[in-house]
């Protein structure tokens, strides 16, 4: 293997494109284009070609981790872009994809919609067979039955299958068993089946699941099977790590088997590079803020550590309305997420009141400013209007803005809202930062954390320019602003370790629990994580692991989840797990029924490769910076002559007082008047208020 000089990292945005190279020594060269939606490899390649130019090197020097987060999978779900899929159930349960379950999320909304199935019904097909809740199997299918699912899949030209029995989580032998036929006689197909996907209780989140992972399979596999030839041609040294949703990398192929495991990549590696920041700045508690081109994403870190969920939703009708999406029940990063990007588009609704997102630009054809041909007000063309970004000076000045485009959108959308036209960009600047702190504020508040006071940890190419009125809004007096901010979530991918989270439901009252049958799941369970990071080039020897599961009282629908100091197995101690639980769900609800007894739901393992070495280059100057120049800027009253700093000038300990922009090639950084910002020993801004 070629010696670890150069890594790499590709995160492939709604937007944006963004690059970083990192050099052993931790320097790094970063770039952004365009996102190239017909092929994504295009604007791959086309970012990776011009940093390797920048930095001046082969990529034969890159002898590090190549690793990529996507949003093929997103994309293929949201645009319904897959090949036709099939769904195989148990006889007479071909409807649970269009039954749910039962969940109205408008109680009194008689005309609430959700999406269709990925599978729909002329594609779901039956097989008699009958798994026992507790595993035991009372009816197998019959060759003959396999041989009729087989020519009704051949006969309806699906190109993918998922297959869900009931009950397959506690035995997988009927799923098996079909699997195993499916593939004898259709070899071309793309096959998977709930107990390798999904293992849980709860029919409909594990048939959604696995119809998910079936679907973006045909896409995701072939993608990624390119990107790795590709790299290979062009002469790097190693096949590419695949960031996952829960905030791990491992290889092509295991995340080609699982594409679920990819949808929330991006982010993903975006609230992994603020765990880092935590590390290095010594602050156990902050909130990540990311704010794309596309959409803004907010995550609570706690004890330097993101929170993890095992449930989310994708393709929501209503984009951000818990319960209108398809529910995945894969390991994820927790983190909300609403239609609040620089391409954001703004709109006055059916009652005359301006609205912003969820609909976005995009990078075609993008906000007006692009001069692409879009005619919508976005964020990114308010903040131009207002002044806070430059024309001249986007990205570097590699791409210009078009003012005219704006101004013209702009006077349309002031036009409908009867005000003037920098009356209406500023609405939309504050519409939008109050949908991204309301937002923040629902995802802590549900989670039992008061977010008041929590350092905002801001990012992303939009992330610093609103991140000091989103801050106000969360009574949180303290915005940090690292170097490279606009790539940080490519960073991100670069200081994960290879890791796989695995889950299997196994109900069992904690009294009566069954530690043989505990044993043979764990067991199980770390011997997949074991190959799976294996694939990704890590030795047995350096896997680590963490366990957890999810919990409740005895009749209750809903579990905690709660994270073990070390493998139950080690001290077989249920009063420690008992203990744990019931703090978990006090910290929660703020009670505990003592007289209900505890079960375990699911059990839940974390697979970690070696932790990941990055040296911190503080990316300052050495003498204080004066402006370079000054402009009007309309964000905050009318015509404020607001100086302008170039980030590279400023100086460890240089001190700037609000209003002031901070310009860098990729992101601007606004600070408010009342704010000061101090550039502190990472070379990282950190503004306060008052």
């Amino acid at each position: 293997m070629t010696p670890m000089t150069y890594s790499l990292a590709v995160d492939i945005g709604g937007t944006f494109t963004d690059i970083v190279l990192r050099h052993a020594g931790g320097a790094l060269t970063v770039d952004k284009t365009l996102t190239t939606h017909h092929d994504l490899l295009e604007g791959f390649f086309g970012g990776v070609h011009a940093v390797l130019a920048k930095a001046g090197v082969q990529p034969s020097d890159v002898g590090g981790v190549v690793v990529h987060a996507t949003t093929v999978v997103t994309n293929a779900l949201i645009e319904r872009k897959g090949q036709p899929t099939a769904l195989v159930t148990t006889e007479g349960f071909g409807d649970v994809l269009y039954i749910r379950n039962e969940h109205r999320y408008e109680m009194y909304d008689p005309q609430i919609e959700f999406p269709e199935p990925l599978a729909p019904a002329e594609l779901t097909f039956g097989v008699a067979e009958r798994t026992l809740a507790d595993g035991r199997v009372t009816q197998e299918p019959t060759p003959a039955a396999i041989a009729t699912l087989v020519e009704q899949v051949a006969a309806s030209g699906a190109k993918a299958v998922a297959v869900c029995f009931l009950n397959s989580f506690a035995n997988a032998q009927n799923e098996r068993l079909v699997v195993a036929g499916l593939r004898d006689a259709l070899p071309d197909l793309f096959i998977c089946c709930s107990s390798d996907v999904a293992p849980q209780i709860r029919e409909y989140p594990r048939a959604s699941t696995t119809t998910v992972n079936a679907y973006a399979m045909p896409i995701s596999q072939p993608y990624l099977r390119r990107l790795s030839e590709r790299l290979g041609r062009e002469g790097f040294a190693n096949t590419p790590l695949i960031m996952l949703s829960s905030g791990g990398v491992v290889g092509a192929e295991t995340a080609g088997r699982n594409p679920v495991r990819m949808i929330e990549s991006g982010p993903a590696a975006g609230a992994l590079a603020a765990c880092h920041y935590a590390e290095l700045l010594g602050v156990d508690r902050l909130m990540s803020f990311d704010m794309g081109g596309t959409t803004a994403k907010a995550c609570l870190i706690e004890n330097r550590q993101p929170l993890v969920t095992g449930l989310f939703e994708v393709d929501r009708r209503y984009r951000f309305k818990e319960g209108s999406g398809l529910p995945v029940t894969v390991p994820s990063i927790d983190m909300i997420e609403i239609g609040a990007g620089g391409g954001s588009i703004a709109h006055v609704d059916a009652l005359g009141l301006l609205k912003v997102g969820p609909h976005s630009a995009g990078s075609q054809p993008g906000p007006a400013c692009y001069g692409r041909g879009g005619q919508n007000v976005t964020v990114t063309d308010a903040d131009l209007m207002l002044g806070l970004i430059d024309a001249e000076n986007f990205l570097g000045g590699d791409m210009r803005l078009d003012l005219p485009a704006t101004e013209r959108a702009v006077a349309a959308l002031a036009d409908k809202l009867h005000v003037a036209p920098v009356e209406a960009a500023r609405g939309v600047f504050r519409v939008v930062t109050e949908a991204m702190a309301s937002a923040a504020r629902t995802h802590a508040t549900d989670r039992g954390v008061d977010y008041r006071g929590l350092p905002l940890f801001a990012f992303g190419g939009a992330g610093p320019l609103h991140a000091c009125e989103v801050a106000s809004l969360l009574q949180s007096t303290s915005v940090i602003v690292p170097p490279q901010s606009s790539v940080l979530s490519a960073f991100g991918t670069l200081v994960t370790p290879v890791r796989l989270d695995l889950v299997r439901s196994d109900l069992g009252r904690l009294g009566e629990l069954d530690w043989g049958r505990v044993d043979a799941i764990l067991n199980e369970l770390t011997a997949e994580a074991t190959a799976a990071l294996g694939e990704a080039g890590c030795a047995p020897a350096d896997v680590t692991f963490s366990f957890g599961a999810d919990m409740r009282y005895v009749g209750q629908q809903h579990e905690v989840a709660v994270t073990f100091a070390e493998d139950p197995r080690a001290g077989r101690d249920l009063a420690d797990v008992e203990h744990r639980f019931t703090e978990a769900y006090r910290t929660l609800y703020g009670m505990n029924p003592s007289h209900v007894p505890v079960e375990i739901v699911t059990w839940r393992v974390t697979a970690r490769g070696p932790l990941v070495g990055v040296k911190a280059i503080p990316r300052a100057g050495s003498s204080p910076g004066e402006p370079r120049r000054r402009r009007l800027v309309h964000a905050w009253a009318d015509s404020q002559n607001t100086p302008v700093y170039n980030r590279a000038d400023l100086a460890v300990g240089q001190s700037i007082t609000g209003p002031a922009i901070i310009e860098e090639r990729e992101t601007t950084t606004a600070l408010p008047p009342g704010w000061v910002a101090v550039i502190d020993s990472l070379g990282c801004i950190v503004a306060t208020k008052g």
